[in-house]
């Protein structure tokens, strides 16, 4: 068991990907890529993969790959979840009812509901309403100036350590759905787009190495840190002031680590009303998200459907009142890979 599992937690099958990089210079063939547990003797020359063996008695591969986004949505009958293929979305709780939230879809495995697939219905992704990915996760943690031109537009000293805040489950919406402008504190409210980290499975000091962190992150979506500046000015710990109704914009979707080879490789770009507002790349954060699962899980246990918010660049609005959400404003949040986040502002009902 590695030091990274918590005794009485089977390890999940590993639908990570990886690159088979070829060795030495007889060979220049590009590089194969399959999945984490089978070997290279499972690939055929062109890099598919032949009916894989299973790599125990619970646990078999039913198809060549398993790149997923993973999604929580409404047809008309309640939250169900599902993977989204192309322009469909199969309904994995439709075809399994025990599959009623991401947690379960999580603490199941992706590849296992995959194999109820065939026998899922398959919804146009046009004719439901995507939600939150994870509604309300165990855990919502976030991650303060965490980007250096963020420290230098906010006037903060490079922090030594990370400093890490809550942002409560309440405060969670999809894409799609409108942010309030508090009616009790209409004035300073702030965008903040960041790429978020969902935790696959429970887990307990994860080494700061990138091969462990990614083998308990099921994937990574889009997180908009809705703020209060002018409560967050009078409030050191911030979690009220981030934590307002509607102020945690989630999704629109989980994709899947193997979709992403590098999360440290990311565009990430937020607009209000069509106007370029943050323009940054995850390269730059200061600590990277080996760093911060690693940090976080040194000191308590992570679950299934935690999800992490990863900082943000610059370009927000604090400090430039004119840039400040405002009723009717759209705002837009991009990130490479994983797609778009969107939301109109309204004033609080």
């Amino acid at each position: 068991m590695a030091d990274y599992e918590l005794p009485g937690f089977d390890k999940p099958t590993p639908w990570l990907a990886f690159r088979h990089e070829p060795q030495g210079p007889e060979s220049e063939a590009p590089p194969q890529v399959g999945i984490r547990g089978v070997s290279r003797t499972d690939l055929l020359p062109e890099g598919q993969l032949r009916p894989a063996r299973p790599l125990d008695d619970r646990h078999h591969y039913y198809r060549k790959e398993l790149q997923m986004k993973l999604a929580t949505f409404n047809a008309g009958a309640g939250d169900h979840v599902g993977i989204v293929d192309g322009g469909e979305v199969i309904d994995l709780t439709a075809a399994d009812p025990s599959l009623a939230t991401m947690i379960e879809l999580l603490d199941r495995g992706p590849r296992d509901a995959m194999a109820n697939s065939p026998s899922a219905p398959r919804l146009a992704l046009s004719s439901v309403k995507l939600g939150p990915p994870v509604p309300r996760p165990p855990k919502f943690l976030a991650i303060g100036y965490n980007y250096a031109a963020h420290l230098q537009e906010t006037h903060m000293a490079r922090p030594t350590r990370q400093a890490w805040f809550n942002k409560q489950q309440t405060c969670i919406i999809g894409t799609g759905d409108s942010i309030w402008v508090p009616k009790i504190a209409p004035n300073e409210i702030d965008y903040e787009g960041e790429l978020g980290v969902v935790i696959g499975r429970r887990c307990k000091s994860v080494p700061n190495d990138k091969s462990a962190v990614l083998d308990v992150i099921a994937g990574f979506t889009i997180i908009n840190d809705v703020s209060v500046r002018d409560w967050q000015e009078l409030e050191p710990g911030m979690v009220v002031s981030k934590s307002f109704d509607t102020h945690g914009p989630t999704g629109p979707w989980i994709v899947t680590t193997d979709e992403i080879s590098d999360p440290l490789d990311l565009r990430l770009r937020t607009y209000v009303n069509d106007d370029l507002r943050q323009d940054g790349h995850t390269k730059d954060m200061l600590f990277d998200i080996y760093e911060q699962v690693s940090y976080l899980s040194s000191a308590f246990t992570l679950e299934a459907g935690d999800v992490i918010s990863t900082g943000t660049p610059s370009g927000i609005a604090w400090h430039h009142p004119g840039k400040y959400l405002k009723p009717g404003d759209t705002v837009r949040v991009e990130i490479d890979k994983i797609g778009t986040l969107e939301n109109p502002v309204i004033a609080e009902p």
